[in-house]
Parts: structure tokens; sequence; C-alpha cells
């Protein structure tokens, strides 16, 4: 009897597996041989699962934000005031416990510059959809409590644009010390002008 495979689930498999490789190495000084040694396959079953080696890349992003999504939409949820949930939604840029996962995203930014593929540019804008829908809400929801003023509904795009931003120019630049204090007192003061004085 043939044995049926989860494509899905195998290719999964094949990525996690090469997840630490991938930290340690970089997309840049990463082989395909590297792959198939550190997943136990051969170039030929990698080639049935993989376009090239972006495209692990791709899949482990893929499958850590999902997990670093549902267990930020878990926080949030419990979350208290608006400032603090927007501070939360960023400590991803700079906690130790994401540092693993904030790597691996810094390899899919910079295929994602240096050679955008379908995939990717797709994944990319359903991540910013996604998290900008979640912004939208929290500041809808804020308003309606009375804890910001109404045109603070207008900042979802302008705060995601500043998060990734700052991440970027914290990683490609020396003229970022501190990304956690830069962040959080942006965020501070942009409080101070749409919190509602009571």
């Amino acid at each position: 009897m043939a044995i049926i495979v989860d494509k899905v689930q195998k290719r999964r498999d094949i990525a996690l597996t090469c997840k630490d490789l991938v930290v340690k190495k970089g997309i840049a000084h990463l082989t395909i041989s590297q792959i198939t040694a550190e997943a136990g396959i051969g170039k030929g079953t990698f080639y049935e699962y993989f376009q090239n080696k972006e495209d692990i890349v791709f899949e482990i992003v893929n499958i850590l934000l999902m997990e670093h999504n549902a267990i930020l939409d878990k926080k949030l949820s419990k979350a208290g005031s608006i400032k603090e949930k927007i501070k939360l939604f960023f400590d991803f840029f700079y906690n130790e416990e994401e540092a693993e996962v904030r790597e691996l995203y810094k390899e899919l930014i910079s295929i994602s510059l240096s050679e955008p593929v379908k995939e990717i540019l797709e994944f990319q804008t359903k991540c910013h959809l996604t998290y900008r829908q979640w912004f939208t809400n929290m500041l809808d929801e804020a308003v309606a409590k009375g804890e910001i003023v109404e045109s603070a509904k207008t900042l979802a795009n302008g705060l995601l644009a500043f998060g990734g931003g700052m991440f970027i120019s914290s990683c490609v630049t020396e003229a970022i010390d501190d990304l956690e204090y830069e962040i959080n007192s942006y965020i501070d003061t942009i409080f101070e002008l749409i919190e509602v004085k009571k």
C-alpha cells in the first residue's frame, strides 16, 4: 500500500528542522547542501518542496510569525489601555524572547528588498493588512471608550510605518542606541497629543 505524504506538513517539518541553521548562517551564507544535510534529505527532495533557499526562509518566517501573532493576539486582549497595547505590539522589535524570530524576519526583509517574488510580497502585504486592521480596531475601541481623540483613528498606517522603520533603522545604522527607549518615548509623545485629558 502506497504511503500518502502530507506535503504541507512535510514542507513545514523540513523548514523547522533547518530553523537554527538559517539563524546561524543567514541567507547570504546558507547553501542548499547545508540545508539538505541538516534536514537529512536529498537535493531532489528539497526541490520537491522548495524553489530555492529563500523559499525555506519564507516558510520558516511564515510559521513563526503565525505563532507569534496568535500569542500576541491573546496578550493584546488582556492588555489595559490603548497605549499599553501599542507598546506591547512593538515589543517584538526589541525583546529577547523574540530575538530568533526577529533575525529570521530580517532575512525575509532582505529577500523582499533584493529579490522580491510574488509569494513573499503577498505574504508581506497580508501581514501589513492584518496588523493595520489590529491597529484600526484598537484605535476605534479607544475612541469609543473616550481614551483618545476622534482624529487619532487615522494613525494606524503611520504607527505601523513608524515601528517598522525604526526597527530597520536600528539594524542598518548606528544612530539608534536604545530601540526600546526610542519606540516607547515616541509612543508616549504621541499619546501626550491624542489622549483625552480628564
